[in-house]
This record gives structure tokens, sequence and C-alpha cells, in this order.
């Protein structure tokens, strides 16, 4: 999801409780002996070098659930990957990396597709639903310095140097954290930031998220992790989502065989939260970072998991369909992030939001 006008909420890691009991139960398999009814089950992906990963990595967790099954991969670029010249907070575009996607499911060209699941709204367009959230990378964001700085950390690099983010989140948190640094937007992905960073001597540093930089075997480049008291990461950052149509019985009892039981409920809570928010607002930082407000909550969703065949079979909670997570742990974790962002909004963060909010306009 491209993060709105005013900057983005992060939000620190959400804890589970310890799982829910009963997840993982084995789903209905689709019929058919290479496929759906006989046909190749086409799995979209966005063209970059990252998207082609995850999607490969979830194509072959599926391979090995339905070894008979035959799986195709379908490529595509979306309006984020084309526009490159404006922050994303500019665009205004809500769907920046799903748009094309979406309308490749809608018309059938697809049956799923693998997502960041930091990039999907927490309102899906109707049809639609999360199929499947697997087990979460490191969400953290993490610090990639410029060769000549190998070995500093933010607070060690010179006044005035400049960091790269595409994020208003990250900005916003980070100079509230380190004033004497300044925030510059970078955009492309990532071997196109990382080329940036090293070729040039605009940037000292650049922020990216760590999950992505492990993924692309990457790891040796992060030069210092951000834990929550430098900057809170963004709603379900490092977490891969499969989309599917909400009605497709036979690939969403496929693909929810790949839940992950704690990334589930750790971001139902964190989806819910910035629902909230953004229904209202925005977020909670001021752009510049010296306005904020951080509180915490938590609540326990350890529920056994129950027979709940029934009306309510499908219920979604903030785009997502996990029929193998216990119904009330799903309901207390969403409730969670509710009550949290209700909390930070009694506590002025609309005037914050609403600040941010203009100023990033003014820009």
């Amino acid at each position: 999801m491209a993060e709105p006008a005013a900057a983005a909420v992060g939000l620190g890691r959400a804890e589970s409780g310890g799982g829910a009991d009963g997840a993982g139960a084995d789903p209905l398999l689709p019929q058919g002996e290479n496929g759906v009814n006989g046909r190749a089950i086409r799995v979209g992906t966005r063209r970059s070098q990252l998207a082609r990963i995850q999607t490969d990595s979830v194509v072959m967790m599926l391979r090995e659930l339905y070894p008979d099954l035959h799986f195709e991969i379908v490529a595509m670029s979306t309006t984020g990957d084309k526009i490159l010249d404006t922050a994303l907070s500019k665009i205004g575009e809500k769907s920046l990396f799903t748009k094309e996607l979406e309308n490749a499911l809608e018309r059938n060209e697809v049956d799923l597709v693998v997502h960041s699941l930091k990039d999907l709204p927490t309102c899906l367009p109707p049809g639609f639903t999360i199929g499947a959230v697997c087990k979460r990378e490191n969400p953290l964001d993490a610090v990639v310095f410029h060769p000549k700085n190998c070995g500093k950390t933010l607070s060690l690099l010179p006044e005035k140097s400049v960091i790269g983010t595409s994020s208003l989140r990250r900005a916003a948190q980070l100079k509230k954290k380190f004033p004497h640094l300044e925030f510059r937007d970078i955009r492309g992905n990532l071997n196109t930031r990382l080329k940036k960073l090293d070729e040039k001597e605009d940037f000292s540093a650049i922020i990216l998220a760590a999950a992505g930089l492990k993924r692309m075997g990457w790891e040796n480049r992060i030069g210092q992790l951000l834990g929550p008291e430098d900057c809170l990461y963004a709603v379900g950052q490092g977490a891969l989502a499969v989309e599917v149509r909400a009605k497709d019985q036979e690939i969403l009892n496929m693909v929810s065989a790949l839940h992950d039981a704690d990334t589930v409920l750790c971001c139902i809570a964190e989806r819910a939260f910035m629902k909230r928010l953004l229904y209202l607002t925005g977020a909670v930082y001021s752009l510049d970072g010296s306005d904020s407000l951080k509180e915490t909550m938590q609540t326990g969703v350890s529920y056994p998991h129950q027979n709940e065949d029934g009306p309510n079979d499908d219920v979604q909670h903030v785009g997502i369909t996990a029929k193998n997570v216990p119904g009330r742990a799903q309901e207390a974790a969403e409730n969670l992030g509710v009550e949290l962002a209700s909390l930070l909004l009694s506590k002025g963060a609309k005037h914050i939001l609403s600040v941010a909010r203009q100023l990033n306009d003014a820009r």
C-alpha cells in the first residue's frame, strides 16, 4: 500500500501470545491431476527481481504441498514500477503496486497473486481476499551505508549527512531520533537504489526493509538494523500475502495451507490499527518528527480451534481470510489494533495527522 499524504504509521511487533491451537489443518485439495479442473494454476507477480524471488518461494511451497499440480508464473508491471520520478506520497494512488495484478485476477487471467503484504490496502476491492499470509521474515528496517561509511551507524554520521528513503514513515520517525541528519526521497527497485547509493555521492546511507535484502541474498549490506526504539516498521512488513478471488473456493482452500498462524494474527492486529487510523486521518508522526504519539496495548489470542462451519465460514478480518486460524483469535487481534488506534486518536493523533497531511500537500 502506498503510504498516505501524512507520514504512515509504523506498528511495533505484535506478539500473538504463543500461537493459536489447531492452526495448520489440511485444506480441501483442488481437483484435477495437473491443476484445478485439469488446467495450470496461474500465479501473478510484479516483474522486479525481488517480486520474482518472493513469488518463486511461494510457488515452491505450493509445489511441495501439491506435487501433482502445475503452476505457471505470469509477470507484469504495475503503476508503482513505472512512475519512478515522483515520491510515492505524491502520486495519490492507493494501489500503486497491486492494481494491474488485481485487474488480471478479476479478468481470470491469473488465479492468485503474490504481494508484499505492506503493499496491500486494508480494504481490498470487492470480490478479493488475502487467502494466505506466509511466515514473516525479519520485519525491521535496515540501514545500508555508502562504502565510505562502512562500520558507522546513523548516530555517528556527520551533521547534514543525507539519508535516502521513499517512505514518509521512516523519514518522520528518524528525523525525531537523528535530528542531525537530512532525509531525501529515493525511488527505484532494490537494485536501482543500491546502485544510486554506491556509484554516486548523493547519499551517505539509504533505508530499506531487511526482509527484501535477505531475500535478495544481500544481508551483508546491512550496516545497522533499526529496532522499535529507532523506527517502528510498516504494517505487514516482512510478510508475503497471497490474494485470490473471494468466491474461488478451490484456490482459497489450496492457498490456505500457506497460512502461518502467528504471522496472521500479528498482521490482522497491525492492519486493523492502520485501517482505523487511515479511515479518520493518516498516521501518528508529524513530517519533521517533532510531534508524535506512541502507545502500546496487548491482548491474549490463544484460543482453541473449534468447528466454525456455517454462515461465518469465510469472514474476512481486514481483508484476510484465514480458515485455519481460530476466529476468536482473529477477532481479538483485530480488536487490539482498533483499540490501540482509538487510544492514539483520543490523545490527539487527529491533529498531528491533519498538520502532516497539509505539510506534505504543500511540498
